[in-house]
């Protein structure tokens, strides 16, 4: 029987990412995989591809609508899907190449199949037994679906799916305004399609700053993505390639349909915990099929963690990156942490819309005297340059400390602005210190800084 002094089972951005913070801190790490390469489904069927195609059907996007009004004249690009595809499948096969690399580097074994956790201490992969003083749990999580829904991933597509569709659809219908279907409706609607979004609730994004998920759908009906909303899907038939989406309304209970050619069903995720032996372990879950663990990420049997989808939390890579680190240090005997309440959250739309923290609606809730400090990207000059003067920074602070309490961006780069919100808030700052701040010109991030300085007497250029 092999030994380690600790055993990793998925190699997802949890997975992988404790498994070398393991082996930095001096202890044997294996990390337990099926897929055929390393990186979970972010890497392989997630994160990295759709942002790949999002990335190449911005590109198609400017050329058609931007180009001609910057002098850049000549005929449009045509779409090579094939391609396009390539690219996409390079762009995956670059960064799982290099999470194995980084495996050998640090001198992790990979071992190579699906595993089970047959008594604490132990890890079974196949008919092999491995030994383990620690266990961390991080399956990742899959795609869930709906009652009366049937996933074929052929007309009737999950995530999954629709990065890796024959060609684009002339129809596409979207089931879920969230994260995911509003990413996906994205890359196909600036290919052509004809897309819809039909969602439960009344507003897209649920859990986002209100004013941003009523500017983001603004947006986003401009560019041609139809929603209907406060629909309750019903069913989805398939018959000769093709679709019908049945659904109710809430407000009347009235019916309808909506044919297409594919069906994306984008509702969001579940733990992946299926086959581990958790149950025949005893091990505690919680009421949404998530596995339980308490501060330091163990489970309720000693020798047993679990991060990442799998857990309470965010479903989110960089989140599980942190339970990661974090759980990896507590194995070693130091002192890990993740502060829950600084974890961005990103949708790689166009505009890109990034949040963290509060939002006014949860400190209504609290009771907690606020201020909000907005500034529109119309007011900011290299945003104007690029046709992307859409959308707006929010701050929102504490009334009488000004110590910031969340923040809220729609606009050009909002996935990378976020982080000096978020690196104010890991340091207690206020609002003020970010607008004596000095920001270069002409950038993004000035936005940023007129957002601070309207928390207090003023934005200099709105």
């Amino acid at each position: 029987m092999a030994q380690y002094d600790v055993i990793v089972i998925g190699a997802g951005p949890g997975g992988y990412v404790a498994a070398i913070r393991c082996a930095q801190l001096g202890l044997k790490t294996a990390c337990v995989e099926g897929r055929a390469t390393l990186g979970g489904a972010c890497l392989n069927v997630g994160c990295i591809p759709s942002k790949a195609l999002l990335h190449a059907t911005h590109q198609l996007h400017e050329a058609e609508h931007n180009f001609a009004a910057m002098g850049l004249k000549g005929k449009t690009p045509s779409v090579d899907w094939k391609q396009m595809q390539a690219y996409k499948d390079d762009v995956v096969e670059q960064n799982t190449k290099g999470i194995e690399f980084l495996f050998k580097k640090n001198k992790i074994d990979w071992i190579k199949g699906w595993a089970t956790v047959p008594a604490p201490g132990q890890v079974k992969v196949g008919d092999d037994l491995y030994d383990a003083k620690a266990i961390i749990l991080a399956p990742g999580s899959t795609p869930a679906s709906l009652p009366g829904v049937e996933i074929d991933e052929k007309i009737v597509v999950t995530s999954t799916g629709a990065l890796t569709l024959p060609k684009p659809p002339k129809k596409l219908v979207v089931i879920g305004a969230g994260v995911i279907g509003l990413e996906m409706g994205s890359v196909y609607a600036r290919l052509g399609a004809e897309v819809t979004v039909v969602e439960f609730l009344d507003q897209i994004t649920p859990g986002m700053d209100p004013e941003v998920q009523r500017t983001l759908q603004r947006i986003l009906k401009k560019q041609g993505i139809n929603f209907i909303m406060g629909a309750a899907v019903q069913s989805v038939a398939t018959k000769a390639g093709k679709a019908k989406v049945s659904y109710k309304l809430r407000k009347d209970d009235s019916e309808a349909e909506i044919d297409a050619d594919t069906v994306l069903v984008a509702t969001g995720r579940k733990p992946y915990v299926e086959g581990l032996g958790l149950e025949a372990l005893g091990i505690a879950m919680t009421e949404r099929g998530q596995i339980a663990t308490d501060a330091h990420w163990a489970t309720n049997v000693p020798g047993i963690y679990a991060i990442g989808d799998a857990i309470t939390g965010p479903m989110l890579a960089h989140k599980a990156e942190d339970e990661g680190m974090a759980v990896a240090e507590v194995i070693a005997g130091k002192a890990g942490h993740v502060n829950y309440g600084v974890i961005p959250g990103v949708i790689y739309t166009h505009p890109e819309v990034a949040s963290v923290g509060e939002t006014e609606e949860t400190l209504k809730k609290a009771g907690r005297a606020y201020k909000a400090g907005k500034f529109s990207f119309m007011g900011n000059a290299r945003a104007k340059a690029i046709f992307a003067g859409d959308g707006f920074v929010k701050i929102l602070v504490d009334k009488n400390t000004d110590r910031i309490l969340g923040a809220h961006i729609i606009g050009p780069a909002a996935g990378d602005l976020i982080h000096e919100i978020c690196v104010a808030m890991e340091f207690g700052a206020s609002a003020q210190d970010l607008a004596l701040t000095c920001h270069a010109h002409p950038t993004y991030s000035e936005a940023v800084r007129e957002a601070a300085l309207a928390c207090g007497d003023g934005a200099i250029h709105a």
